[in-house]
């Protein structure tokens, strides 16, 4: 009993952070196994350091001492308040039934501070941002639920909002994530889960210059499962590092058995952001590496932009680290996000790729080829290749080669192939 109060946090008598990751981590992983849900959200005092340089710390720790108060007050008998930071509060809400209930938590917080809060002579109105996550509906995975939720509340504040779930969740239905879940639990072992190659030539004369690695899921009860239903759920249950070590050795194993012809290939592996920001990347590269590198296969690893967006800095350190392995860095989709202008002279990465929604404008829409011709001529500039995915035709080949793009793939040449049909296509590919 000692060791709980312990941690509990001085100011408030709430539970502090380390308290709560645990009880995170106990509460999901019972509604994993029962197949209920929980709500959590994060509380963020908005202008805080501001309150304390007007009216004081001593003021400053009154206030949170009320929001405390407050919180508890909408917690039910089996909820958990926490405060995880010197403004953040945390708030769980087990066996939720859907979005609904997190809203009316939250809406009861916010009418409870509508009353102003009083200390000595100051009044003030409380002001919050409340980023909220669901599980199952967002996240499985303990660390990344709760990143979510901050993530929210970042967003929210930058939009002038005081509460927001996570975009893009369609439903409330949860039976069909449950499912899929489950399924892609041990599909590596099983031997359900494939990686396809799509080739890559050299846009001025066709010649075969390597593939990118996709992952692919045959499930037994469900056949192929596309990947942009899985990859999402793997993401979400915390499944998306083990799948993508499983990929870099499996990809790197299949590019060691080719057939190198006349010169080297690369093989391209996509990184999901999350892992871009985590320290042992480099270690996973290396590791795969040792197991299967070839002196002329070349590893590139295919990163978004938003991967850069939420630390810079820290990006691209391990981009850096990475690259001194000898493995290149490739920027997918390059102009649908947050594209990197602001610190582009120092970002760690050796080519661009140019997104499929912009190649397949380039013959109709002035804009699309506008955004290819700046892609092209911006990554020329700063010494980086480019490459263009999505080439279906011919006319949209002879314009990429005129704009003196530098790699292209597509359905022109071929779709991903198994491993099998890859080698065969690169038979074919041979100079005679």
């Amino acid at each position: 009993m000692s060791a709980i109060v312990a941690q509990n946090d001085e100011l408030t008598g709430l539970p502090g952070r380390r308290s709560f990751l645990s009880a995170l981590h106990r509460h999901i992983g019972y509604a994993n196994e029962r197949k209920s849900s929980v709500a959590l959200l994060i509380v963020d005092v908005t202008g805080f350091a501001a309150i304390n340089a007007a009216h004081g710390y001593d003021f400053g720790d009154q206030l949170l001492r009320h929001l405390a108060a407050q919180l508890r007050r909408v917690a039910r008998a089996h909820d958990y308040v926490a405060r995880i930071g010197d403004n953040r509060f945390a708030l769980m809400l087990p066996r939720v039934m859907n979005k609904g209930h997190a809203e009316l938590a939250v809406q009861k917080l916010l009418r409870l501070l509508d009353v102003p809060f009083e200390s000595g002579k100051t009044r003030i109105k409380i002001a919050i941002t409340v980023g909220a996550a669901l599980c199952p509906l967002h996240s499985t995975h303990p660390e990344y639920l709760l990143r979510l939720a901050e993530t929210c509340v970042f967003k929210a504040r930058a939009a002038g909002h005081q509460f927001l779930f996570p975009p893009g969740e369609g439903h409330d239905d949860i039976s069909e994530f449950w499912d899929l879940e489950i399924g892609l639990q041990g599909a590596i072992q099983r031997g359900e889960m494939a990686m396809h190659y799509q080739p890559k030539v050299s846009c001025n004369d066709l010649r075969p210059v390597g593939a990118e690695a996709l992952m692919r899921w045959y499930s037994r009860s469900r056949g192929e499962v596309l990947p942009e239903v899985f990859i999402p759920v793997a993401e979400r249950s915390g499944q998306i590092k083990p799948m993508t070590i499983w990929a870099l050795n499996t990809a790197l194993r299949a590019a060691s058995e080719w057939d190198q012809g006349s010169g080297g290939l690369s093989v391209a592996v996509n990184i999901p952001a999350e892992l871009v920001t985590q320290h042992d990347l480099p270690d996973l590269v290396e590791n795969a590496l040792k197991l299967w590198g070839h002196r002329q296969i070349q590893l590139v690893l295919e990163i978004t932009e938003r991967s850069l967006v939420a630390s810079p800095e820290h990006s691209f350190k391990i981009l850096s680290a990475v690259r001194e392995l000898g493995v290149k860095v490739s920027i997918d989709d390059f102009g649908t996000g947050y594209s990197c202008l602001a610190y582009f002279r120092d970002i760690p990465v050796d080519e661009l790729k140019i997104d499929k929604s912009f190649v397949s404008g380039l013959l109709n829409d002035t804009a699309c080829a506008d955004i290819a011709n700046l892609i092209i001529d911006l990554a020329h500039k700063f010494g980086l290749s480019v490459v263009a995915e999505g080439v279906e035709d011919e006319a949209t080949l002879r314009l990429l080669q005129q704009r003196r793009c530098d790699v292209v793939q597509g359905f022109l040449f071929a779709q991903a192939l198994h491993r099998d049909e890859f080698e065969k296509w690169l038979n074919r590919r041979k100079p005679s």
